[in-house]
């Protein structure tokens, strides 16, 4: 599997890609492919407030429901409408139309806890991948 440098990930398999003064987030390859065949997304309301670490959602596969959990404190921008009707998107592209929110983060420090490529790379490695 490729992790795309230009993208920043958690320890819970979220990716935030760095946009200006917003980043989108979505899921990462290798969460999808543990979760399977996304059936559903619940995702938040535009304008509500995240906290870094909170929960903003829920995906649920054939195999499992699992949260999603924000890489940053602050407010979402936007929200990807299209997974209500084609969530198979997360599956199909999970670092371009499988995108889930758009968040104007709070504390830009925050982008620098998150793990590079790399980190991420050894993270999955370490897990018994």
């Amino acid at each position: 599997m490729a992790y795309p440098d230009d993208l920043k990930y958690t320890k819970d398999h979220e990716w935030a890609r760095v946009s200006g003064s917003r980043a989108t987030v979505g899921i990462t390859e290798f969460a999808q492919e543990q979760l399977g065949d996304v059936v559903f997304v619940e995702l938040p309301k535009v304008a509500a407030r995240i906290a870094r670490h909170g929960s903003f959602g829920v995906v649920e596969s054939v195999k499992a429901v699992s949260d999603l959990f924000a890489p940053v404190s602050g407010q979402i921008a936007a929200v990807n409408e299209r997974l209500a009707t084609a969530p198979e998107l997360v599956n199909q592209q999970p670092y371009g139309e499988g995108w889930m929110i758009v968040i104007t983060p709070a504390d830009a420090a925050e982008w620098d806890q998150l793990l590079t490529s790399t980190q991420y790379e050894e993270l999955i490695a370490g897990a018994g991948r």
